[in-house]
């Protein structure tokens, strides 16, 4: 037994985030219940589904009936405006926000919206910042904090020192780490 404890302290100190591993090994259901429909919803959108996860992971800590602060809803934290502007575009009639609740349907939404915002940001050498502060904050604000930049490039450290919201920045960098985490682990 003390064999099998030090083997999971080395491994979690080598994870980079020991208090996750450990949390992770000891709700595994938990931290892992919806990796095969992230794999596929985020391959259906073309997105990384590592970053995809990471974006779950701060926004709902992998609880789908969670509310956010600003009426946001499951695993993605996903607004009523986002929601409907994704069943609009899907062509879904009748969308009721209520939906957001069912994992599958807020991962569809949520990866929609994002993939959307990867897309607005593609000229920039790494859209990756500028899509989840888009995700975050919305296009009018990283517009602004790009310098209008939608088309052109600029560096990824400017735009992340633009940002005059200190809770997108943080949060950007947070998805980011996150992120890192889970490539570095090499799975989700």
């Amino acid at each position: 037994m003390l064999a099998l404890a030090a083997g999971f302290a080395y491994l979690a100190v080598r994870s980079g985030d020991s208090v996750y591993t450990f949390y992770e090994w000891m709700s595994p259901a938990r931290f892992h219940q919806y990796d095969r429909l992230i794999r596929a919803v985020a391959a259906e959108h073309h997105l990384d589904p590592m970053l995809v996860k990471a974006v779950v992971w701060r926004e709902s800590r992998f609880d789908p009936g969670k509310h956010g602060s600003h009426g946001e809803r499951g695993l993605m934290q996903v607004s009523e405006k986002a929601a409907n502007e994704w069943a609009h575009e899907s062509k879904i009639d009748s969308f009721q926000v209520e939906r957001l609740f069912d994992p599958k349907t807020n991962l569809e939404a949520g990866t929609w919206y994002l993939h959307r915002a990867f897309e607005r940001w593609e000229a920039q050498s790494d859209p990756t910042p500028f899509a989840l502060a888009e995700y975050n904050a919305g296009a009018s604000r990283v517009e602004r904090w790009s310098g209008g930049s939608g088309g052109s490039s600029i560096p990824v450290k400017q735009f992340l020192q633009n940002i005059d919201f200190p809770g997108t920045r943080k949060y950007v960098d947070s998805i980011t780490q996150r992120y890192q985490f889970y490539q570095q682990r090499g799975q989700m």
